[in-house]
């Protein structure tokens, strides 16, 4: 299940781009703003582009066996 990218809150830093480990994000569009998951399926819910994004514009969204074990400290 790939990263959620809030449009409406994007500011379009590319923190997520540069941080995440897995290249879940592919390179920006021209004139296109907002970062794109372009490979969803290499994510990996490291949870690195979450943390990095300054206006909380990423979500995750969890397998189920895997929400069993997720717990987030600092939300």
């Amino acid at each position: 299940m790939p990263p959620v990218i809030q449009k409406s809150r994007c500011v379009g830093c590319m923190n997520c781009v540069n941080i995440c480990p897995n290249d879940t994000f592919g390179l920006q569009k021209p004139g296109v703003k907002v970062p794109q998951v372009q490979y969803p399926k290499e994510c990996k819910h490291c949870n690195a582009c979450v943390l990095e994004c300054p206006k909380e514009a990423i979500s995750l969204r969890f397998p189920v066996p895997q929400m069993m074990v997720f717990y987030d400290p600092g939300r």
